[in-house]
């Protein structure tokens, strides 16, 4: 679906290539209709649909939410590969902000829909305020 509207179909089959690659699960249940899927396995699916786009930008809402350590660690992995390898930029709001802050570039922190801070993501890393008052340590 994340390709219905192109129309080179070498280009969309080497996206669909990539797409399999970076998630393996997809190549396994490609005849499964998506509905059926694990909770696990859609939000996959949704990222995978996105990259099929081929977007030069992606935002994501919480795309840890309710999935399980393991899953959460692989997608946000995931998500510095496409950004480092594929050129994409992504956009992330996470309430979880320890994964985010080890992959990204820059960062912003909002508090009740203001910035409360922002800057290179390894600075925020080490600053104690952003731990005690946003990390809870």
């Amino acid at each position: 679906m994340g390709a219905y509207v192109r129309r080179d179909r070498k280009r969309t089959r080497a996206a669909h290539e990539r797409v399999c690659a970076y998630f393996p699960v997809l190549a396994r249940r490609h005849d499964q209709r998506a509905g059926t899927l694990s909770g696990d396995e859609q939000p996959v699916l949704a990222f995978g649909r996105a990259l099929m786009a081929e977007s030069r930008i992606m935002l994501f809402d919480e795309p840890s939410l309710g999935l399980a350590p393991l899953v959460v660690r692989e997608i946000f992995a995931l998500l510095e590969t496409i950004n480092r390898v594929d050129g994409v930029t992504i956009v992330l709001a996470e309430q979880n902000a320890t994964l985010p802050l080890a992959a990204a570039a820059y960062a912003y922190v909002l508090e009740t829909g203001c910035i409360a801070l922002h800057g290179a993501a390894a600075a925020l890393r080490g600053d104690d305020s952003l731990h005690k008052s946003y990390l809870g340590c």
